[in-house]
């Protein structure tokens, strides 16, 4: 009794919310009354069939925002507002919902929807997944996505190389995938592109082109949110997507890549090189434990010791933590830091403080 109390208090503090935010915008245009207005939200947030029994299989794609998920349940009618279930579930702070195939019915409420949608308790089982971990490059995940589905390394890697396959999905996600991407240096166009993330698979012989879109799908949900502020700082998806990149392949901590962001933005503003070493693996074309004195004079424009500025695209598949540290990153005056054998980062704001911390924690 007390807990349903405490659900109906939650409720209509949340529909006052809601009204409020709402009325403000018709009020604006005229469209309909507040107590209205009131009535009708509150309708929104009940059931809206409570005796249906009917199990409603409703598809979360892979990096689905709330918008989403709000326009796909009002589609399949299991919700009456797409906005007013936004609202909802946003003044109530819900987020990390989970992707894959869901049995809903009309009789749920959206508290009851909400929570099978977090709870990742599914209608359709998988019948297997794939794992793309961050700070892969694509002949990496073209390897994983051999050894998980009848798609070999060749096939893949043909595919997301194919000019035809470049300029159809350009046509797709012009949003994300723009001319940048085609520029003379770039190794690999969808290099950093293809979102990592834990993919579901409802078909035994997922096709190449599936898979591919699949991933690009999630790159676009994680991005979109960013859109406006990319236009408005002058930025593009791909600048983001190459930063977060480096960001993926220096930092194991998340508060390590928002002050190696800034470090990097402080260097960028200030005319200097990023030289991360990184960079230099990746114009090398190989993994090594250590980067050498010559490996540092490589003449690759990848190479961010011999060149200024970002290197031509993303070196990797950036996770959701650079791409934050990207938009947000920490407030510093560091222009160096460095990374002891466990990987530790120390910082520093002169040269001198640098090579000070490579005495005491590298030589």
């Amino acid at each position: 009794m007390l807990e349903r109390m405490q659900n109906e208090k939650k409720e209509l503090k949340t529909v006052r919310k809601i009204v409020f935010i709402i009325t403000l915008i018709v009020l604006l245009i005229g469209v309909i009354g507040g107590s209205t207005l009131y009535k009708y939200i509150k309708s929104a947030l009940q059931p809206l069939d409570p005796n249906s029994e009917q199990v409603v299989e409703v598809e979360i794609p892979i990096g689905s925002g709330l918008d989403t998920i709000s326009a796909i349940l009002e589609e399949k009618g299991l919700i009456k507002d797409a906005r007013v279930f936004k609202y909802y579930a946003k003044f109530n702070n819900e987020s990390a919902f989970q992707a894959g195939n869901y049995g809903l019915t009309k009789a749920m409420t959206p508290d009851e929807l909400i929570k099978s949608l977090k709870t990742g308790k599914v209608y359709r089982e998988p019948l297997f997944t794939m794992t793309v971990p961050e700070g892969l490059t694509l002949p990496e995940i073209a390897k994983i996505v051999e050894q998980r589905t009848t798609v070999t390394s060749e096939q893949f890697l043909d595919y997301v190389n194919s000019p035809e396959t470049i300029d159809s999905l350009m046509a797709q996600y012009p949003r994300i995938l723009t001319e940048e991407i085609k520029a003379e240096n770039i190794r690999y166009p969808l290099e950093g592109y293809l979102y990592p993330a834990t993919y579901p698979f409802f078909e035994e012989h997922p096709t190449v082109e599936f898979i591919v879109d699949s991933m690009l799908q999630a790159t676009a949900s994680n991005v979109t949110p960013y859109l406006e502020y990319l236009e408005s700082e002058e930025k593009s998806v791909h600048w983001l997507l190459t930063f977060a990149s480096l960001l993926e392949r220096e930092a194991t901590a998340k508060a390590d890549r928002e002050v190696i962001a800034s470090v990097f933005d402080n260097r960028l503003k200030a005319g200097m090189p990023l030289q991360t070493d990184p960079t230099v693996l990746y114009a090398l074309g190989k993994h090594k434990d250590r980067v050498l004195y010559k490996d540092l004079e490589v003449d690759n424009p990848y190479n961010t010791y011999k060149y200024k500025g970002l290197p031509p695209g993303p070196i990797a598949g950036a996770g959701k933590s650079s791409i934050d540290a990207v938009i947000d990153p920490a407030q510093t005056e560091y222009f160096y830091f460095l990374a002891d054998k466990e990987g530790k980062n120390y910082f520093a704001k002169t040269y001198e403080e640098h090579l000070k911390n490579r005495a005491e924690h590298i030589d």
